[in-house]
């Protein structure tokens, strides 16, 4: 993954206010806008996008009108007739917030110094993704692959683009581990209202002090430790060539490191947008909770979502089926009543999953329309004709 420094490095210089960044790490290089990216191409086709909703649709028909009849539960899905509509509206509009507060970290971490991710664009990636996500991949494959080529083409260097994800991960996921670490150990502890076993509490909280400790002492990596690592001359040759390979990581990871940390030092207002998505996407669940008649304790709403979207880990084309059981399966752990956390959580990802993922697919085309924009612009430029981008 490891490329050459950009020799066009010069023709844009740093933003004022721009971190500093280690020397190596790769940020603060920009590839010329002419020259095409050494990532995947366009990584989605709409064959792709067809079959993936395809088996959307039929994996929703099970969820919703199958497994109820099978597990006995015919009863319990009929009331999700009759939730109060006031509170799904208000759910969708914080749900719609939540998207705006990603679109706003967004623009942050990545649009630094780069004068193609207008507010514009810096919303139309976000939604392809979404619907990558959505339609292609789980664990957010696809929106990386989405994410990095459409920052590819926006001019971003390779190097450069691995270390703002980083540091957006890390950005995003210190407020999924924090509430994890606040709350499991309040809820464990009985400071907060609620009860839960230590499984959900305590041992949670305790991993994700393990891993954030982790992330952060990857600002001591050195910027420099791919160099190091490519200086590797014994052992055998595949042992070698797969140092080569993997050098670029550790020194994305460590300059994302120092990338977030630099950010959240200068106090940008921008990185309010991590805990503005995550925080609207939780109170989306809780209105639907309360469009049913249900009232979670706070610590017990935070810690089901977080641990119930682990069930998008698996395997399955927009976590369908893996969220669901797993957030259900939470609370009723949490001394939810299986109905009421039933109707509650199909009700949030009923919400959740495609108001994001209809107008996702809307700017996945739009950001397709954006690249053969700029693509159009560069190749006038070399025909000595400039073309407004």
């Amino acid at each position: 993954m490891a490329t050459k420094q950009s020799t066009h490095n010069a023709e844009r210089p740093r933003a004022p206010n721009d971190p500093p960044e280690e020397k190596g790490s790769g940020d603060g290089a920009q590839r010329h806008p002419n020259q095409r990216p050494e990532g995947p191409g366009t990584p989605v086709s709409r064959r792709r996008l067809l079959l993936a909703g395809a088996l959307i649709v039929f994996a929703l028909v099970g969820l919703y009108l199958l497994v109820p009849k099978i597990a006995g539960l015919h009863q319990t899905w009929g009331k999700l007739e009759h939730g109060d509509p006031l509170w799904l509206c208000g759910a969708a509009g914080v749900e719609l917030l939540s998207i705006a507060g990603y679109a706003v970290l967004f623009r942050t971490i990545f649009g630094r110094g780069v004068p193609r991710l207008t507010w514009g664009v810096s919303m139309e990636i976000p939604l392809a993704g979404i619907a990558a996500i959505r339609l292609l991949a789980a664990g957010g494959a696809g929106a990386v692959a989405v994410t990095v080529w459409a920052l590819g083409r926006a001019g971003l260097d390779v190097q450069v683009i691995a270390c703002r994800m980083v540091a957006s991960l890390i950005v995003q996921y210190a407020v999924y581990l924090g509430a994890v670490i606040v709350f499991g150990i309040a809820l464990g502890s009985g400071l907060l209202p609620g009860h839960g076993p230590v499984e959900l509490t305590l041992l949670p909280a305790l991993v994700s002090l393990v891993i954030a400790a982790l992330v952060l002492s990857a600002v001591l990596v050195p910027g420099d430790v791919d160099r190091r690592l490519r200086q590797i001359s014994s052992g055998p040759r595949w042992w070698r060539r797969l140092i080569e390979r993997l050098a670029a990581a550790p020194a994305a990871l460590g300059s994302g490191a120092r990338t977030a940390v630099a950010l959240v030092r200068e106090r940008r207002l921008g990185l309010l947008g991590a805990p503005a998505y995550w925080g609207f996407d939780i109170a989306a669940l809780d209105f639907s909770f309360h469009a049913f008649g249900g009232h979670p304790a706070l610590a017990v709403l935070v810690l089901g979502y977080f641990l119930g979207t682990l069930g998008g880990l698996l395997p399955i084309p927009g976590g369908i089926g893996g969220v669901e059981g797993a957030m259900i399966g939470a609370f009723v752990a949490f001394g939810i009543a299986g109905g009421e956390a039933i109707v509650a959580v199909l009700a949030y990802r009923a919400i959740s999953f495609w108001l994001p993922t209809l107008p996702g697919i809307g700017g996945y085309f739009a950001l397709r329309h954006t690249v053969k924009r700029w693509d159009a612009a560069g190749a006038a430029r070399e025909r000595g004709s400039p073309a407004p981008e």
